[in-house]
């Protein structure tokens, strides 16, 4: 597998974990609770743009226009 796109795919898993992490942290601040099907739909839309954002950032990022 390509770096690039294993970084990129890894960022993602982060992004949507962080979803999660800040959609516990409302729940317990607020006190309602929000259904499982839609934290995970929201969480996989997440965590699927984060990496489709970092994979088309990075060569802006490296200094790289590499395609």
């Amino acid at each position: 597998m390509d770096p690039h796109h294993k970084a990129s795919g890894l960022w993602g898993v982060i992004g949507g974990l962080s979803f999660l992490v800040l959609v516990q942290g409302y729940e317990l601040a607020v006190g309602t609770r929000l259904g499982m099907t839609v934290k995970a739909g929201v969480a996989l839309v997440v965590a699927a743009l984060a990496a489709v954002l970092t994979h088309l950032a990075r060569p802006r990022i490296d200094g790289n226009e590499r395609s």
